[in-house]
This record gives C-alpha cells, structure tokens and sequence, in this order.
C-alpha cells in the first residue's frame, strides 16, 4: 500500500474492503482509528483534511451515495448520550473541522469510507469499504434538527460532498494504462481496414469509423470501470451460481463466469454497493435489465415475459452475507410496472 496522501491510495481501489478501522488506517486511508475526520499535515505546515468515515455519526448526517451532507466534529463533552445529538453548538475553530474547512478552500478530494453503522442502502453489514474521492462543493453553519438541553439552538459545522464522476473516479492509473492499450490496438486495426478499402470507398469509411470508434472505446471502458471490488465479492460469494435461474456458467479453462448485475442501474445514480448487485448469468442479467423480469417485497421472482429455455426460481437466492436493499428492489420493480415515479426514491 502506498503512503497517505490527498487522493487515491497508490493500491487501493474504490470498493475495498477492511474488516477494522485499524486496518483501514494500515492502508493508508485514514490517519484515525476514532475520528470521523482525517487530518494531513500540507507542505506549508498547515493540516488539511483527507478522508472521513460515514459511520453512524450525527443525525443531520445525510447520505445519497453520489451527494453527502456531513456534520462536522465536536469533542466529547459536547455529544449527548446517544451520540447523534449535540449538547453545545459547534466550532469553526476545532481543529478537524478547521481542516475540512481548509480543504474545501483548496480544492482538495476527500476520502469516504463508509462504516457498517452507516446508512443500510449502502453500508456492509461489517466491516469498512472505501467509497472512492468526493469533492466538497459547499461549506455553512447550520442549525441542527435538535435543540441544546437548554431549548436554544444548536450550530453545526455542514459541509456537502458530490462523489467524482465514473471515469475519473473508478479507473486506478494502472487501468487508465489499460485502457489506453485497448484505445490503441482499436486504432492500429482500424488503420489497417482502412488500408484495405479501394480509393473511391475511403470517405464511406471515414463517417463509418467516426461513429463507431467512440462507441466501441466507450464501452471497453466502462466494462473496466463496472468491474469493481464490489461485483466480484457478490459473484464470489454465490460462487458465479445465478441466484435467478440458479445457472453456474465454466468455461473450457474450468473458470466460472456470472455477471454483476446492478440492480438499480449506475445510470440512474444507482450505486455501486453489494446491496444493489445481483450476481446473475448473461441471460438473467438481460432479463433484469430489460424489466423481463421484477421481484417483489417477499422476494418472488416476477416472470413479465416469456422465457425459452431457462427456469426462473420462485423466489429470489440470498445469502445471508448479502444484503439485499428493498429501496433498490422497489426502484426497479417501479420502473418497469410503472407504478409511481420510480426518482422519487
């Protein structure tokens, strides 16, 4: 694992997961095994922030996978019992909150690791995952949804981060080299079709390959960016068995094939979390996909169009390590039943 730095961790992709928070701080992700904010000493001697842990922490906390709005730090004679509420407003002046504060004025990327006390459409059941860079967008004091024993108001240090977009945030430097790879072996075959066309045929292949050559590098991409540490710990925990049709695709090498299925879509600002990935066979993921399929709040398996050549269970196959979320169930059924506005969610 490389050093701690602000930014990505040299080794460390979005979607990794730590058991503790001392192996968290091993890897370099957060420089505290009890803080919620990181703090980092800059070149200039100043300390900037680099990372927090979403972790159960105030009641004004509030979590939308590609938006967070976070509440600063106090000291602990400022917690009430339940840890959620404050007794005392808070301070600008406390140093974890000075050092957010300072990263928002400089531009810098913030860590998020979401812990197992977190928000249920997104945290594991245990154990700590590394979410990937967020930007703070926003800095204000706010009053807090509970008033001080006293009935005043409370002032809280808010701050609202936006996750980075896909490409820049999923590919790791070693996949942007991939990437590259794959972008230049697509030119050099395209040079050499070119090279086989007749003189009077080239402008037909010129408009030909202006449009497909994005196309194909798009999506060679995002088949980098979508394999995430998260589908592969759902296909591994179902050992690639399709918990749809219960299909267990080997190849000819004896490796297992299944895809990870995002239940709600990461076009629809789905996440990309266990609770939202369905480990499914190609044919499955299509069916879920196209809305052939849906599954209800007692987790049967809706059949909305025909299937040749391949059972469906009745109900859905869970493991008892994955977690389902019933919001990302709902969304998709919604969507394709059309009942409601499925955004709403």
């Amino acid at each position: 694992m490389g050093e701690r730095v602000i930014g990505h961790i040299h080794g460390v992709v979005p979607g990794a997961v730590f058991p503790r928070r001392r192996d968290v701080k091993n890897a370099h992700l957060h420089g505290d095994t009890m803080r919620g904010i990181s703090r980092l000493k800059a070149e200039d001697g100043s300390f900037v922030a680099d990372a927090i842990v979403l972790n159960g922490g105030y009641e004004d906390d509030e979590d939308g996978w590609t938006w967070v709005q976070y509440t600063g730090a106090s000291p602990d004679d400022h917690k009430g019992n339940d840890g959620k509420t404050l007794l005392r407003s808070q301070s600008w002046e406390y140093r974890d909150n000075a050092a957010l504060k300072l990263s928002y004025e400089r531009g810098l990327y913030i860590r998020i690791i979401r812990g197992p006390k977190g928000d249920s459409r997104y945290s594991l059941p245990e154990g700590y995952r590394y979410d990937g860079l967020y930007e703070i967008t926003a800095v204000r004091t706010a009053i807090s949804k509970s008033p001080a024993p006293d009935g005043s108001p409370i002032e809280i240090c808010q701050f609202d981060l936006q996750r980075l977009p896909g490409p820049e945030q999923e590919l790791t430097s070693a996949e942007r080299r991939v990437a590259e790879v794959l972008e230049q072996q697509e030119g050099l075959l395209l040079a050499d079709e070119e090279a086989k066309v007749a003189p009077g045929e080239q402008d037909d292949l010129e408009f030909t390959s202006e449009e497909k050559f994005p196309t194909t590098r798009a999506t060679r991409i995002q088949r980098i960016v979508r394999d995430a540490a998260a589908a592969r710990r759902v296909k591994d925990l179902y050992d690639h068995e399709c918990q749809v049709c219960g299909l267990r695709l080997v190849g000819p090498d004896g490796r297992p094939y299944s895809e990870g299925a995002h239940i709600k879509p990461l076009g629809d600002n789905g996440p990309d979390v266990e609770r939202n990935i369905l480990c499914l066979c190609p044919n499955c993921h299509v069916r879920l996909d196209i809305g052939a399929i849906v599954i209800d709040d007692d987790w049967s398996i809706v059949v909305r169009a025909g299937v040749i050549g391949g059972n469906v269970r009745a109900e859905l196959k869970r493991h008892k390590k994955h977690k389902v979320h019933e919001e990302y169930v709902r969304y998709h059924r919604k969507r394709w039943l059309g009942v409601g506005d499925p955004s709403q969610l």
